[in-house]
């Protein structure tokens, strides 16, 4: 009898839909949202703005984060989408080894494109652009633990798509810097599956001057 009721139990345990009275709902925990380190930003930023200097990438505060914002026009070769054009590898180096000589900060870098032609292969070719620039920090010695990659396709423009303009905007790469111990809650923010869009607002890029 109590192996029968041993079987019982584990078979309770295995198939979906078997429940008790004892049982208690499974609460579903939302990520947490990464903690914002407000010494850490003052510190950072001019460290990263000097590394910016006479580029034309954007640097802005976001949420607790510092993003640096490599527009797709100017960085990538037209004909060769996931290939840097060489005047972005001086300050994506000098970035790349900032991070890299600092483990309390880690990295994800998001591709972005806009809504022209499928939904796949915008994702896909957002991933190839991330991943082109997420190459210079792993030359530099970033290791997967404070480095990822996301292709978010089309999915969070910051502009409109209706006229070039701001497709030329969504075109674009991001690289999030945040302190190391909030990348997993960073890194849950993204997704590359289809998710809904969130616009950021153009008028919240600081440029680097």
């Amino acid at each position: 009898m109590n192996l029968l009721k041993s079987t019982s139990l584990i078979l309770c345990m295995v198939i979906a839909g078997c429940s008790s009275n004892d049982e208690k709902p499974v609460e579903v925990v939302a990520a947490p949202s990464p903690l914002i380190d407000a010494a850490w930003l003052d510190g950072y930023e001019p460290r990263l703005r000097d590394a910016l200097k006479d580029s034309h990438f954007e640097l802005e505060r976001r949420e607790g984060v510092l993003v640096v914002t490599a527009p797709v026009d100017g960085s990538f070769n037209p004909d060769r989408p996931g290939m840097l054009l060489p005047v972005t590898l001086g300050p994506l180096s000098r970035v790349a080894k900032l991070v890299e000589g600092d483990e309390k900060t880690a990295v994800v870098v998001l591709g972005h494109a806009d809504s022209t032609g499928p939904i796949d292969a915008n994702r896909d070719i957002s991933r190839q652009r991330a991943g082109a620039v997420a190459a210079i920090f792993r030359l530099s010695g970033l290791k997967h633990d404070r480095l990822r990659i996301r292709g978010l396709g089309s999915d969070m423009p910051r502009a409109s798509n209706e006229k070039e303009e701001g497709r030329a905007l969504n075109r674009r790469v991001e690289m999030v810097l945040a302190p190391q111990p909030t990348l997993l809650a960073l890194i849950a923010k993204y997704s590359d599956a289809p998710g809904k869009p969130t616009q950021v607002a153009a008028a919240e890029v600081s440029k680097t001057k």
